[in-house]
């Protein structure tokens, strides 16, 4: 079978099903696993895919992410006849049926369960034990000049959660909307992740944030958005790398014993 993975995440996937020495075309984007990719030709990137070199390649398929993705890129490729699997998880559950489905167009359908399984496992584990626990506001940073956080209609948001987080910009209306530093601060979150990609953010960007909202240093954690936005074979360990992030955040937000 000859693949090409236009997603990162897919990639993978792709790899952790036993398929990867399949694997004929992927992105420059596409680092893991490491030993596994340098290998394989790059066909150019999630936006601007070498359609011609793809085509060429003969793919029995093509793996392609909504969001990752751009639609003319994926009606050029299924007009030149490739066969396509597209799709765009929004939540835990959908990511488990994702694996599932590329696992059957893979006809590696036991280790697609297996990995589906371990998500759908530790997503309940995880739901079950924030019960009764206090809930953690967050937001979520993705971007910076100009600032851009996470509506609940994403993949970070649903992992968050999961654990008890609550999304201060859940309500926005679009996926990733612009902020307004004057916006955080009334939204007044208990903590305030910034994530480590789509933008780079790393501890200097905590210092620039405390100055410019007048919050503690210790309120902005970095947050690792591989972990966080990568839906796949690496979802089920972040399930658990976001239940830390909030059981940290819960820590946090608690007064010292001498204050209570």
């Amino acid at each position: 079978m000859r693949i090409v993975s236009l997603c990162p995440s897919l990639t993978e996937l792709v790899f952790d099903l036993g398929r990867g020495s399949d694997l004929v075309g992927i992105t420059r984007y596409c680092v893991h696993p490491a030993d596994g990719v340098t290998r394989i030709p790059k066909v150019g990137g999630t936006k601007d895919p070498d359609v011609a070199r793809i085509v060429a390649l003969k793919p029995d398929l093509v793996l392609l992410n909504e969001e990752e993705n751009r639609l003319d890129d994926a009606e050029s490729l299924r007009a030149a006849g490739l066969p396509l699997h597209v799709s765009l998880p929004r939540t835990v559950s959908e990511t488990a049926d994702m694996v599932r489905s590329i696992a059957e167009a893979l006809d590696r359908r036991d280790a697609g369960a297996a990995i589906a399984t371990d998500i759908e496992t530790r997503c309940a584990r995880v739901e079950a034990a924030a019960v009764g626990l206090a809930p953690v506001r967050f937001a979520y940073l993705i971007w910076r000049k100009p600032w851009m956080t996470v509506n609940h209609d994403t993949f970070a948001h649903a992992l968050l959660s999961l654990a008890g987080g609550r999304n201060v910009f859940a309500t926005a209306p679009d996926r990733y909307p612009e902020l307004q530093l004057p916006q955080l601060v009334e939204a007044a979150p208990d903590v305030v992740f910034l994530c480590t990609e789509p933008y780079a953010f790393a501890d200097e960007h905590r210092g620039e944030l405390a100055r410019l909202t007048g919050f503690e240093r210790e309120r902005f954690r970095i947050a690792d958005g591989e972990y966080l936005s990568w839906h796949g074979s690496r979802t089920a360990d972040g399930i658990d790398y976001a239940e830390g992030l909030v059981r940290d955040a819960r820590v946090l937000r608690q007064p010292p014993p001498e204050a209570r």
